[in-house]
């Protein structure tokens, strides 16, 4: 009984892991975009995504739509990669940043999928890994640093033994 519990411990983490990661992941897109609009001989381009997100905040229904449309693009490849690393208990922060920076551009292939043909788009596909990289780093602080359905077998010795 005390496994199932634990399990689902996990499944609750993995969880809340994964969308306050998708959170923060569309939070370091909009001041990825806001740093590189700063920069001297920056497109215009950038500039315009720096203020695009206000729409978001202004509109509280297009920022729930914002959000669960990246649900839905990320979800599936991270559900893929959450269960990677829950199954063989991987627990480096590298490997949930690149699981995190693999399932974003994923997730911006799927809603753009001439990205990879078009120069155009690979700075936003490399700003959108970037905020990849953000948000596993977030889900691995929330869920990644225990990942592991398995407990450990052994629990430590007192030392006073």
């Amino acid at each position: 009984m005390a496994m199932i519990g634990y399990v689902l411990k996990r499944i609750l983490m993995v969880l809340v892991g994964y969308l306050v990661a998708v959170l923060v992941g569309l939070i370091a897109v909009v001041v990825i975009y806001a740093i590189l609009s700063a920069l001297p001989n920056a497109p215009g381009y950038f500039e315009l995504m720096e203020f695009t997100p206000v729409a978001v905040l202004v509109v509280p229904p297009l920022a729930m739509f914002v959000y669960f449309l990246t649900i839905i693009l990320t979800g599936m490849q991270t559900l893929v990669f959450a269960l990677i690393a829950e199954f063989f208990s991987l627990r480096s922060f590298w490997l949930h940043m690149l699981f995190g920076a693999a399932a974003a551009a994923a997730g911006f292939m799927l809603i753009w999928p001439d990205a990879a043909d078009d120069p155009e788009r690979w700075a936003d596909t490399g700003i959108i890994a970037a905020a990849g990289l953000v948000a596993g780093l977030v889900y691995w602080l929330i869920a990644g640093r225990d990942a592991g359905f398995r407990r450990p077998l052994i629990k430590a010795l007192p030392r006073n033994v």
